[in-house]
This record gives C-alpha cells, sequence and structure tokens, in this order.
C-alpha cells in the first residue's frame, strides 16, 4: 500500500475540525486524521508492506522548465518556490514525520521529485499487488491491470474509496484503462496550471485518445495527410503543437526516481515505543494511536 501522504494529511486538515488540538492548544486535526485514515485503510485492504510516500518537491524544475505555469497559481511567492499551505497545517507536518518514524511506517521522498513520481516508481518495480491510495486523478496513469496495480481513490472520503482500475478508467472516460496521461494532456487540469488543447473537452479528447493512443502517435496523424482527422481538428491539434510536445513531461509520472533504502513491512510493534509514547502525550494522539495500533496487529478469531 502506497499512500499519497500530502493527498491524505491534507484531506485530513479540511476533514477534521481544528478544534481538534494538543493540550497547550495547537492544532492536530490533520495528524489525528491522518493517522485514522492509516488505521482504517490497513483494517480494511490488510497490506503486509506500507509506505508514506512525499513531496520531497511539489513542484520541481523539470516540469517548471518545461511548462512555468506548472502549478504557479499555487506559488506563496513568485520568487520562491514554496506554496500556499494554510500555517496551522504546515506546524503539523513536522508532527506527522515524527508519528510516523516512531511507529516504523516507512516514508520516502526524493529531491527533485514528488510524491506521484515515488509512487510511480514503486509501483513500476513491484511485483504487485499495489494498492495507491490518493485523491489525486493523475494517479490513474499508473494503474496497470496486468501487475495488479490499482488505485483507491479517495475523493468521496478514505472510508468511501473507489476502487480504480482499468475497467474503472474506462467506464469513467471512455478511455482505454491505460492511456489517461494522453487524455489530462489533451484535455489539461487547471488544478496544475495545464491549459489543455482549446476547444478540446473530455468527451473529444477521450475519442482522440482511443483513436490514437498517445500524443505522439496524434502528433503523427496531425502530420500525416492521409489520417482521418478532421480539418477544424488539425487545425487545432497543429496550433497546440507546442503545448502538446512539452505537456508529456510534465504529465506523466516518473518511473525511474532514484529510490533510497526502505523497509516497507508492515510494522507489528512500533519502532520507537518510547518516543510514540511521548508523542502520544505531547500532541493527544493517544486514541488514534492505539487504533493504528490495533489496526496493525488484529484481533484473530
Amino acid at each position: 500500500m502506497l499512500l499519497d501522504s500530502a493527498s491524505l494529511y491534507f484531506r485530513a486538515f479540511y476533514g477534521v475540525p481544528e478544534s481538534i488540538t494538543a493540550a497547550d492548544g495547537s492544532p492536530v486535526n490533520a495528524v489525528r486524521g491522518l493517522l485514522d485514515f492509516i488505521a482504517r485503510l490497513v483494517s480494511v485492504r490488510a497490506p503486509d508492506r506500507l509506505v508514506a510516500c512525499l513531496d520531497a518537491d511539489w513542484r520541481p524544475a523539470f516540469r517548471v522548465q518545461a511548462m512555468p505555469s506548472y502549478k504557479a497559481h499555487r506559488l506563496l511567492d513568485p520568487k520562491r518556490n514554496i506554496e500556499q499551505v494554510p500555517s496551522a497545517l504546515v506546524a503539523q507536518v513536522p508532527v506527522i514525520f515524527d508519528v510516523l518514524d516512531a511507529l516504523g511506517i516507512a516514508r520516502v521522498g526524493v529531491d527533485g521529485f514528488e510524491a506521484d513520481d515515488v509512487i510511480g516508481t514503486i509501483a513500476a518495480r513491484d511485483r504487485g499487488p499495489v494498492d495507491v491510495v490518493t485523491g489525486d486523478r493523475d494517479l490513474f496513469q499508473v494503474v496497470d491491470d496486468s501487475r495488479d496495480v490499482r488505485v483507491l481513490y479517495t475523493a468521496r472520503g478514505v472510508g468511501r474509496h473507489e476502487i480504480v482500475d482499468e475497467a474503472a478508467v474506462t467506464a469513467r472516460y471512455g478511455i482505454p484503462g491505460r492511456t489517461y496521461a494522453a487524455f489530462a494532456t489533451l484535455r489539461g487540469d487547471p488544478s496544475d496550471g495545464l491549459p489543455g488543447v482549446p476547444g478540446v473537452g473530455d468527451k473529444t479528447a477521450a475519442t482522440l485518445v482511443t483513436r490514437f493512443g498517445d500524443i505522439h502517435g496524434l502528433l503523427a496523424a496531425v502530420d500525416d495527410p492521409a489520417s482521418d482527422l478532421a480539418p477544424v481538428m488539425r487545425r487545432k491539434l497543429a496550433d497546440a503543437r507546442a503545448y502538446l510536445e512539452i505537456a508529456p513531461i510534465v504529465v506523466a509520472v516518473r518511473t525511474d526516481v532514484p529510490l533510497p533504502d526502505y523497509d516497507d513491512t508492515l510494522p507489528r510493534e512500533p519502532r520507537d515505543p518510547a518516543s510514540l509514547v511521548e508523542l502520544g502525550d505531547r500532541w493527544n494522539l493517544d486514541a488514534s494511536l492505539n487504533r493504528v495500533l490495533n489496526a496493525f496487529n488484529p484481533v484473530r478469531p
């Protein structure tokens, strides 16, 4: 099980009241919520291995160089690569890391890459099965039925997550199950600063991807006078060539991240019990930590 950690702790922050605090009044809603999410996911899905994947760089240079608009609207300061994040959440992230470490949950982030890239690389190298837990549709592109890689999509809530395999991608978007990256490139994604091709929405993008497979195949059709692209669509795609040639660099989840060594075995006992007790007391986390520990060691009938 690969956790898109930021996706989950952002959801926890906005979904759990900030009135959940430590004794000194510090908010711990994101910490508590994330721990409860982990407890629920492990209880329901019973993974043998667990990795909390991290954004060591939320806006990597290689993506920004290809497309300066990438996530630019989320910058706190245009001169600095710092994301706009509520201060109450920023303060909780180090606590989250300390708790994960004390529990013994592997956390993996790599300089210059996003959590998506870490997830893509682990999923590509692992024999499977792999469950990717995220609320980010970009990760639909890692779904692979042949290797039993699927997404547990949390848009409706962690407790109501949707299992996304290739058939689910096809049912949702009308595209072959492993062509989501090309589909997203064509229609664009304002949340990531991707403009898409003007005049190409979901239905047109789905039709093009189904017919031509990927962006390379689509551009080849644009250049082929004998292809059956309608003149208006040929012109739209030709006008968007510069975008279409660079967007895959931004959209594609990387599978070649240089991963550090890590132990992804689901911990049955805390790695650092003393630190865990201290963290539980300091941040008012005892109930949530007990739920996680009980999930790691379920009572068997």
